[in-house]
């Protein structure tokens, strides 16, 4: 069942007792846990946090940490799967997801009590209507079916021979009546099978639950500049990593402008004001001359106030693939883009911040100037600033980046759960290091991803497998190690995809999707496999997760579809040329 009143559905329910919070291993998710832990520090309530990253991984944080639970909050976990058959909870036990993966389990929705959804539907999701999908009647229409055939066969025993052909008359009809029901209970069962295929068959992205989870503060009054900051970065993600189209996210954010109206005026008013006294976390200050938030344009070019313009301009996916940087004529686009900027490469060559100061001002005019001539169309878009005294600014886009590198951290140092609260630590103003340190490797991580992607078109390994493309990460390859995080794979695969149709002539390649793999454990012989829609989308779904499924069922190849996102799948390497035909033959 959906949840209508944030406060009065959810927090106020969730406040009388322990909670279990199961995250997912996302950036938006991680925002919506610390916006509700600042929450729930307020009030002093407590609460277990177990990151999962895996179905298995939820089952098992479930069935370690249930005694003593009533209420478990699920954020982007849960909500796609039928959580009461999967996780077998007691009756007292209520569930509260918290999920922008899409479709919402049907059974989740029209859970009587045990199952509450604080996501609101969208107006695109076309959910099934109750009868549609459950029929109350049909078990009692056969028990009345087989009372009736039972009491028939009774009285036929005690009949003489005049009555024998009314009998006959009595059950033919009894007969004619069962048949039309079993005809339109088999028409229902169709009709069911039908809209669930259509409602289940993409999967896509809702709205971010880190800015649902800012909604919840903003209505408990307990909204903070830092706060507001998590949601953005959050709802930053989706658009980055290109999990939501362009238009939902400008009015997201339309609706971040006027919170950041409101909560900058009423700081500055109230400046010397300590919020959260009450809490064990001190509430950040919000002085406007130590902590604001900015609405501006910014550019799509990734990280390039803490890395050189040139690097930024080659490593950005949006300018390699508008550029075809990979190759020698886009070399020489490069130059002559930064030529015509009046930009000297001793400067562009320079870390940002060491730069000229009139050429920084200058740089985004230039760059506004020169995208209609360079095929840089939408090179700017609507972002927000988080500036801290006179220190370094952070766009929010830097924190997207600085956390996913964090969080994907292929260590044998740090394990997965290490990397999850460092990434989260990263938030924290006070562990900036964090940040900083997640800044490097994810420009690191940007350089590798260009070069993998030029040797990939070099080596022509994008391959055309009829209705899709396909890149195998070949084990051994320079890095490619880096490649077993889902993430980084993703980024990897949505490169690749936009780099080959760039680079292919026909017009074909837009409608085309990409799969992409790379080998998970060496060890276990097992590797990740990942779906990537075409780039013609203006709204990204998948149909990958449902493709992957049907495969996995007319074949005997096993097919481990256990994490969150359904357009990733795991296998065994000696699988996967086997599985690419089914998938071929499935599709075309």
């Amino acid at each position: 069942m959906f949840v209508e009143d944030l406060v009065k559905g959810f927090y106020d329910i969730i406040s009388k007792n322990k909670i279990l919070i199961l995250v997912n291993y996302d950036v938006d998710a991680i925002c919506a846990v610390k916006i509700l832990q600042c929450i729930l520090r307020f009030d002093n309530i407590v609460y277990v946090l177990v990151p999962v990253k895996t179905v298995t991984e939820l089952k098992k944080a479930f069935e370690e940490q249930k005694v003593d639970v009533k209420y478990v909050v699920l954020i982007n976990c849960g909500g796609t799967l039928d959580i009461i058959e999967i996780l077998e909870p007691e009756e007292n036990i209520t569930f509260f997801v918290v999920d922008s993966h899409r479709p919402t389990d049907i059974c989740n929705i029209y859970s009587s009590s045990q199952v509450r959804v604080l996501t609101p539907p969208d107006d695109e999701e076309k959910i099934p209507d109750f009868e549609d999908i459950f029929n109350e009647n049909e078990s009692s229409d056969e028990d009345v079916d087989s009372d009736e055939l039972d009491e028939e066969e009774s009285d036929t025993v005690n009949v003489n021979a005049n009555s024998v052909e009314e009998q006959q008359n009595k059950r033919r009809k009894l007969d004619q009546s069962t048949l039309v029901k079993r005809r339109e209970r088999r028409r229902w069962e169709e009709n069911r099978k039908k809209l669930l295929f259509d409602y289940t068959q993409f999967s896509y992205y809702g709205r971010s639950a880190a800015m649902l989870m800012f909604d919840l503060a903003w209505k408990l009054h307990r909204e903070s500049v830092d706060l507001l900051w998590w949601g953005i970065v959050g709802v930053t993600e989706q658009y980055i990593l290109g999990k939501t189209e362009r238009m939902r996210y400008l009015r997201e954010v339309e609706l971040i402008a006027g919170h950041i109206g409101r909560i900058c005026d009423s700081t500055a008013i109230n400046d010397d004001e300590d919020n959260m006294s009450q809490s064990s976390m001190p509430k950040p200050s919000n002085t406007s001359t130590h902590l604001r938030i900015e609405s501006e344009k910014d550019l799509l070019l990734a990280l390039y106030r803490h890395w050189t313009i040139e690097c930024s301009l080659r490593y950005s996916m949006f300018t390699a693939v508008s550029l075809k940087l990979w190759t020698i004529k886009g070399e020489k686009r490069l130059k002559q883009i930064l030529a015509e900027m009046g930009l000297p490469l001793a400067e562009s060559r320079q870390m940002y911040h060491s730069m000229d100061l009139s050429l920084r001002k200058q740089f985004y005019g230039m760059m506004e100037k020169i995208s209609n001539t360079h095929n840089l169309l939408q090179m700017t878009y609507p972002s927000f600033m988080l500036h801290q005294g006179f220190k370094t600014r952070y766009q929010c886009a830097d924190y997207v980046y600085s956390m996913v590198a964090t969080l994907e951290t292929n260590s044998r140092e740090s394990s997965p759960t290490q990397c999850f609260y460092n990434t989260m630590d990263s938030l924290s103003r006070s562990k900036k290091d964090f940040l900083d340190q997640g800044i490097e490797k994810a420009k690191w991580i940007l350089s590798n991803m260009f070069r993998h992607v030029q040797a990939a078109l070099d080596m022509r390994q994008v391959i055309l497998a009829g209705p899709f493309y396909y890149l195998i990460v070949q084990e051994g390859t320079l890095h490619s190690q880096h490649y077993s995080n889902p993430h980084c794979l993703i980024m990897l695969a949505s490169f690749a995809l936009r780099a080959q149709v760039a680079s292919s002539r026909k017009i074909k390649a837009t409608r085309l999707p990409l799969i992409a793999s790379a080998t998970l454990d060496s060890d276990q012989d097992t590797c990740l496999v990942v779906g990537i829609p075409p780039i013609t989308e203006s709204m990204p779904r998948s149909f990958f997760g449902k493709a992957f499924e049907q495969v996995s069922n007319k074949t005997n190849i096993e097919v481990s579809l256990d994490y969150f996102d359904s357009s990733i799948a795991k296998m065994q390497t000696k699988d996967r040329p086997k599985f690419f035909d089914a998938l071929t033959a499935l599709l075309s």
